[in-house]
């Protein structure tokens, strides 16, 4: 079994079912949330600012039978999963904000938190990532969780950005997020010399004198009716006929970090820009893994969106554990990791969640979760494509089209390739739908992928299309193919036309933002 695992799937099953008991060393969670929300609108449940504007959070905390089966059981605490400070706290949150996508939101982090204080090892620790709308409400919760069996509150971290943020005419502006730390225990682990502050020479400079001991500066000692007040640049002389006022503060290697974290945020020509809306520097987490891992230890992230963690983890030789819902993260991971490490990387991987048969991929199709509805057409068009195929998660103009590809034709030249994905019933005049949105797009070629075989009229439609000749390959395609999941799954088939890599990244970071945010 590879010694890093990546899930496909929910969070909650997969902590339950999947990671033993105080078997990981750190967990870093960055949940979904939509800080566009305005504190009062949030608070009141008013729901009435621009839907486009809260769309994600709706999408993703809308008060619904999952919220509802959520509350239930932590009210009802039948297995003792949960703390009496835990119970009484929802049990208020209930009261206050009413069943709305705040408490959602709260009764989904409280479950899962309550895992994560579960799997962690006694010396283990834990940090949450939100911003200032819903930090007080999630302290609470962590305090719930971790304080009441024996844990602690250690830090609020306060990341700040001099870009991007919320900027407003009626308020201060917004540039920082929240870090959340806890730990499982006081016996916790905390590797201060891997994250001290390199010293500026200014600061080198200030340690003028020398001893057996090293470099240092003297600095007076704040003793009531001393002369000195405050750092002061004394003289070897005077420590000699005033010791009991001076003291010797030797250089270390490094400055120690304080809950003040300035790092830069993903800017839009950072070389590790992925376009992915939530994107965290990875220089954010190499401090977070740094200070509380060490090489060899288990890191987890729940909600592991585009892998920065996973990514960093991997770079500072720390075992993984990866989670998310959607698999165009799960895609996106893959393809960050082969992209580094290189094709090979993926035989170190445990893939679990993902559809191996025709059964599984049948289950996947017919997912009654909300949240997972377009689940099917992502995982069959991204498997195909080896990841390298962009999801059109808003259609609108684009008409059936759910994703596109571009192909190399020469040493500087592409052209477009676009999927269509279907899970029910198909028939001859899908074809020719596919045919005008090919047209329509000015895509050279097109692909069905179908989870039912196709008919014969359809397979004729397809050939009447006629074919692509690809000049540098020195072959011709089928302008219109027909994939099938049975091909995918029990014959391995993929995508096999030599892809632009350049201008699929670039295509991906010029795409709308939105399109990538977690459901």
């Amino acid at each position: 079994m590879p010694a890093n695992q990546l899930f496909y799937g929910d969070n909650l099953d997969v902590l339950r079912k999947h990671i033993r008991d105080e078997s990981v060393d750190l967990c870093y969670i960055d949940p979904p949330f939509n800080s566009k929300r305005t504190y009062n609108q949030i608070y009141n449940n008013i729901g009435i600012e621009d839907a486009a504007q809260a769309q994600a959070f709706i999408d993703t905390w809308l008060w619904n039978d999952q919220a509802a089966a959520g509350l239930d059981e932590i009210l009802a605490n039948e297995q003792g999963r949960f703390q009496p400070q835990t119970v009484e706290l929802i049990k208020g949150l209930h009261a206050v904000l009413g069943k709305g996508s705040l408490l959602a939101y709260l009764i989904s982090i409280t479950l899962r938190v309550t895992e994560i204080q579960r799997i962690l090892k006694p010396t283990g620790s834990f940090y949450l990532h939100c911003d200032p709308t819903a930090s007080h409400y999630l302290k609470l919760v962590l305090d719930g969780v971790f304080c009441s069996r024996g844990g602690e509150y250690v830090n609020e971290i306060t990341w700040c950005y001099e870009l991007g943020g919320r900027i407003s005419r009626k308020a201060f502006g917004r540039r920082h997020d929240v870090l959340l730390f806890y730990t499982k225990s006081e016996d916790y682990n905390f590797y201060w010399d891997d994250v001290l502050e390199p010293w500026s020479d200014e600061g080198v400079a200030k340690f003028r004198h020398e001893d057996e001991k090293g470099r240092y500066r003297l600095i007076g000692r704040f003793i009531k009716g001393s002369p000195i007040k405050g750092h002061r640049d004394i003289s070897p002389e005077w420590e000699k006929t005033n010791p009991e006022l001076v003291q010797r503060y030797y250089l270390k290697p490094g400055k120690m970090q304080v809950d003040f974290w300035n790092i830069s945020p993903i800017n839009q020509v950072a070389k590790e820009r992925l376009g992915y809306p939530t994107q965290k520097p990875e220089a954010l987490l190499e401090r977070v893994i740094s200070a509380s891992s060490k090489e060899g230890d288990l890191v987890l992230d729940a909600y592991c969106g585009c892998g920065t963690t996973v990514a960093v983890a991997e770079r500072l030789n720390r075992r993984w554990i990866g989670v998310d819902i959607t698999y165009q993260s799960i895609s996106l991971i893959m393809k960050r990791l082969s992209d580094t490490y290189g094709a090979q990387v993926e035989n170190e991987i445990s893939l679990n969640g993902i559809p191996r048969d025709m059964a599984s991929a049948r289950a996947l199709a017919h997912k009654k979760d909300d949240r997972l509805r377009k689940e099917f057409e992502k995982w069959a068009i991204l498997t195909y494509a080896t990841n390298r195929a962009i999801i059109n998660d808003k259609k609108g103009a684009d008409g059936g089209i759910d994703g596109v590809a571009y192909f190399k034709t020469g040493k500087t030249d592409n052209a477009k390739l676009i999927f269509q994905a279907k899970s029910g019933a198909v028939k001859r005049s899908d074809i020719a739908t596919l045919r005008g949105d090919m047209e329509k797009s000015a895509a050279a070629m097109a692909c069905l992928i179908t989870l039912e075989e196709p008919s014969k009229p359809m397979i004729a439609e397809a050939r009447e299309a006629g074919k692509y000749l690809h000049a540098e390959m020195g072959r011709s395609y089928d302008k219109i193919s027909i994939v099938t999941v049975r091909e995918i799954v029990e014959d391995g088939k993929r995508l096999d036309i030599p892809m632009s890599v350049e201008v699929l990244k670039a295509a991906q970071r010029n795409l709308n933002e939105e399109q990538l945010r977690l459901l």
